[in-house]
């Protein structure tokens, strides 16, 4: 990644494509690829690669939107009331304050691109792979279920995020035969 001092609070930012830092997530990963402290919190943008099969564990954001493309595969998004599945191109806004997740609607692996407004929420995905990270390393195993963990509960608060179990999951996993979702 290559930056250059722009205007005010503004850098120039080149992510040449396969570039950008990754965080390892069950299923579900980011790449990171503007970071909201070269454009004075403005904006983020990650990367996510969806396996299939996956789904993100319901959430709610209280600070920012997140505007997604999909750029491969077939993904489905839920907020509030609203479900749609977007092939390649598909644009969706996720508005703070509602219950969403995103799956892989498909049988081959997909891909978007989140931009999240305003920025600064990128850091929860590094934060939460490194928490994935350090509690898999000492229970000796994979991706643990963190759903009880203080560490996860505080993570949660300090982003404004708050998780639950809509009506709707049960739902949508059966239908898209999905591995129940994870933090």
């Amino acid at each position: 990644m290559n930056q250059v001092t722009g205007g005010k609070d503004t850098e120039v930012t080149v992510v040449q494509p396969g570039e950008g830092d990754t965080a390892v997530l069950p299923g579900f990963g980011a790449v990171f690829k503007l970071s909201s402290e070269t454009n004075g919190g403005e904006a983020s943008i990650v990367e996510h690669p969806f396996g299939v099969g996956t789904i993100t564990a319901p959430h709610r954001h209280t600070n920012e939107d997140e505007h997604s493309l999909v750029l491969e595969g077939e993904i489905g998004f839920r907020s509030d009331d609203s479900e749609v599945v977007l092939e390649p191109g598909g644009y969706i806004t996720k508005p703070r304050g509602q219950m969403h997740a995103m799956w892989n609607a498909g049988s081959r692996p997909g891909r978007i691109v989140e931009i999240i407004t305003p920025g600064g929420f990128e850091s929860y995905f590094r934060e939460l792979s490194e928490l994935l990270v350090s509690h898999a390393g000492a229970a000796g195993q994979g991706a643990p279920d963190l759903h009880a963990s203080p560490e996860f509960t505080e993570l949660a608060e300090k982003y404004g995020i708050t998780y639950g179990t809509p009506d709707w999951l049960g739902d949508v996993v059966k239908r898209y035969s999905l591995k129940p979702p994870s933090h």
